[in-house]
């Protein structure tokens, strides 16, 4: 709601006829301190609200870190390794070969 300096001044003078010249500093301070309260009223509102939204991001904040120490510790080339090193002393067995380096390999057979 904007208003323009036409309009305040409208406002103005019906504010001087209606309560007279007399009264309008009273008014004056009225209005100023209902703004005070008013402001005061939407700070604390924002600050409960934050008090409130900060706890279930401090929590998300704390699982992140978590994920993260245990992101550090990971190695998949390490298992990786492993699985190689290990593989063949376990079963002794010649490596199988890819039907593309098989020369033997004669594909799927159809009857």
């Amino acid at each position: 709601m904007e208003l323009s300096i036409g309009e305040m001044a409208l406002i103005a003078v019906a504010i001087v006829v209606l309560f007279g010249p007399d009264k309008l500093p009273q008014i004056a301070r009225d209005l100023g301190a209902g703004v005070r309260k008013m402001r005061g009223a939407v700070e604390d509102i924002k600050t409960e609200i934050m008090k409130e939204t900060d706890n279930p991001v401090s929590e998300i904040k704390r699982e992140i870190e978590k994920v993260k120490d245990a992101a550090k510790d990971f190695n998949p080339m390490k298992d990786i390794e492993k699985d190689i090193v290990n593989e063949p002393s376990a079963t002794n067995e010649p490596p199988k070969l890819k039907p593309a380096d098989d020369d033997t390999y004669e594909g799927p057979v159809s009857r």
